[in-house]
């Protein structure tokens, strides 16, 4: 791959505009959606999600050139802010055209939903509400599948409750391997404010609250209880280590381990 397309690639954040991505295709292929309809959200949801990578690099550039981030293309040099900022309006736009034939009210969260995501990376990041977006769009991620069937309707108040303690664990984990680089450059949000044990807590508390919300929506069965089990445990563990100051790297991978069980559990609660 060309290093310039490979630097605006890094510019996206490629990682988790794929997990999202992946998540809302598995909800909508759960959902029994018909398969043109997953497909299309796919592709929504993927060009949404690079155009909100792209927004944070292009908005972030300077911060980040300050606190020496060598990861951010934008920063480095190697993709212009310009160009940045124009492929991220346009994909944003794209993202919303490709939900048009999903229907109007599908239309509607959606845009709702990726206003909400560039509001983050603009301003609210750096205030006290810095875990709203994160709540508003992971709760409400599985309305966007269900208002993009063919009857449209919203999904059981469980799993928006879930969706949301998932973006409110993801949230708090996002804060933690730059929290000094951050305060550094200006932005300090909630999880700045609090600091890494509080932060850290919070996220693993959500993580299981999430747990058991999923296991109440599927019955408790047995998949259910394996995950809220699962869940349970690395919540716990991320707890004790978060009280003992381990380092914000491993506190990070634990989180991550967490939302992967609860994504699991969200896709067989859908």
């Amino acid at each position: 791959m060309p290093a310039r397309i490979r630097s605006y690639a890094g510019a996206t954040h490629p990682g988790p505009a794929l997990a999202v991505t992946a998540i809302t295709v598995l909800l909508g292929v759960a959902g029994a959606l018909d398969g043109w309809r997953v497909a299309l959200l796919g592709c929504a949801m993927l060009a949404d999600q690079l155009s909100v990578g792209l927004s944070n690099d292009w908005i972030d550039a300077d911060r980040d050139r300050a606190s020496g981030r060598a990861d951010k293309p934008v920063a480095r040099g190697d993709v212009p802010p310009r160009s940045a900022r124009n492929l991220a309006f346009a994909l944003a736009a794209l993202a919303l055209l490709l939900t048009v034939p999903l229907g109007w009210a599908a239309l509607a969260l959606h845009t709702g939903l990726l206003a909400t995501a560039w509001a983050y990376n603009a301003w609210l990041k750096s205030t006290v509400l810095s875990p709203l977006p994160y709540v508003v769009c992971f709760g409400l991620l599985p309305a966007l599948v269900t208002l993009a069937a063919d009857a449209p309707h919203w999904p059981s108040g469980w799993v928006v409750a879930a969706g949301a303690l998932l973006g409110l664990a993801a949230h708090f984990a996002n804060v933690l391997p730059d929290l000094d680089a951050d305060r550094r450059t200006g932005v300090v949000g909630l999880g700045h404010r609090m600091g890494m044990r509080a932060s850290a807590s919070i996220a693993f508390l959500a993580l299981a609250s999430a747990s058991a919300a999923l296991a109440a929506e599927l019955g408790f069965g047995p998949l259910a209880l394996a995950g809220l089990t699962a869940g349970a445990a690395i919540a716990g563990l991320g707890l004790v280590l978060a009280l003992r100051g381990r380092g914000t790297r491993t506190l990070f991978r634990l989180v991550i381990l967490g939302a992967l069980v609860d994504g699991a559990l969200l896709v067989l609660a859908a």
